[in-house]
């Protein structure tokens, strides 16, 4: 489960908001905010109050899946499926969308099962609430290697989309799937998956499946290049969405990275609700990672220190020392801290490794 996704609960009867309200009240690992379309009984108020939605469903639907929000509707298929279809874009980002009945009996993934989460938010919502997931994946049913969800889970961009499906249809076909990667980049303990198959680097032959970093040409069905950047960013409260953006974009294309390759941006654990800051990773479906002052103090280094931050947070500077947090052993920093409006940036290149293990 996505702790960094925000859900929007949206349903259309008294019977549905109750069952929202019981929901949200369950789901104290993410941020869940609740909508309706059912009209406030006479003298609801207090707790049992649930913002109404003014505009059509289909434009609320437009709105989350902008902010890059996770919805689940508690209501009929037929009303998700009308409502979000105008705005669905590509599977490897769309928002994850799911339907659950009022009586809370079964929670649908729509959309986005595996890189949006859809899939593993109906099993973590069905074990909460006693609902039963129903999950069509071809993978999942049959207990098949998922590629994506292997990419995901190692933080690797997918350069050639056409290739899931190839490389899925084959496994599915219970054929056996090779995959050639980059030396000193597997973790050697991870358990291979049944119907994997390792070959070797670069591959001789043509492989399913190739990982590596560097730039050359492989005759491959997908190709899979590690995120290997982590930005580092403090800010002060309350700002702006589009201003912390524009920021980072600039010291991207100043540092030549571009935002694809980005794997997770980091902060201090004080910045975790910073809307800004949250809102523009959903929106751009990076995680957003964040570390207590003292976990920042242990990272060994040579950092730009600010005695007005030590004073203010607990530790000299945050964006390099959150930057490296974040990449783990091997981490080095590629872009110091850069001061501008009220925002510091940092950039930092971690040391990538493949895990077969499952989360």
């Amino acid at each position: 489960m996505d702790r960094n996704r925000k859900l929007s609960i949206i349903s259309f009867t008294g019977k549905g908001k109750r069952l929202s309200q019981t929901i949200e009240e369950q789901l104290t690992d993410i941020e869940v905010s609740l909508f309706t379309k059912h009209k406030p009984d006479i003298g609801e108020e207090g707790s049992q109050w649930v913002p109404y939605v003014e505009n059509s469903v289909g434009q609320w639907a437009k709105e989350q899946m902008e902010k890059g929000n996770a919805m689940l509707f508690i209501g009929a298929c037929g009303i998700a499926v009308r409502a979000a279809a105008p705005y669905v874009t590509d599977k490897l980002y769309d928002s994850p969308i799911l339907v659950m009945d009022e009586h809370a009996k079964h929670v649908i993934p729509l959309l986005a099962g595996h890189m949006g989460g859809a899939n593993g938010l109906a099993r973590f919502i069905g074990r909460k609430i006693g609902a039963e997931p129903v999950i069509t994946t071809a993978t999942d049913i049959n207990g098949i290697f998922a590629i994506d969800l292997f990419a995901k889970r190692n933080g690797l961009l997918i350069t050639n989309r056409q290739g899931i499906a190839r490389v899925s249809s084959k496994a599915l076909d219970r054929k056996t799937i090779t995959i050639s990667i980059e030396p000193g980049h597997r973790k050697q303990d991870s358990l291979m998956p049944e119907g994997v198959c390792i070959t070797d680097y670069p591959p001789a032959c043509p492989a399913d499946v190739v990982i590596t970093s560097q730039e050359y040409e492989y005759d491959t069905e997908l190709l899979l290049k590690p995120k290997e950047y982590v930005i580092g960013m403090g800010c002060r409260r309350g700002k702006e969405r589009t201003e912390i953006q524009a920021f980072i974009l600039r010291e991207l294309d100043r540092v030549g990275i571009c935002l694809c390759q980005v794997y997770a941006l980091a902060s201090i654990d004080q910045k975790r609700n910073e809307q800004g800051l949250a809102e523009w990773c959903r929106r751009e479906k990076i995680p957003f990672v964040t570390y207590t002052a003292q976990e920042l103090k242990e990272i060994k280094g040579t950092f730009g220190s600010s005695l007005f931050v030590e004073e203010t947070v607990g530790v000299d500077n945050v964006c390099e020392r959150a930057a490296l947090k974040a990449c783990g052993w091997g981490g080095k920093l590629i872009c110091e801290k850069r001061a501008e409006n009220g925002m510091t940036f940092a950039a930092a290149k971690r040391e990538w490794m493949v895990d077969f293990d499952e989360e």
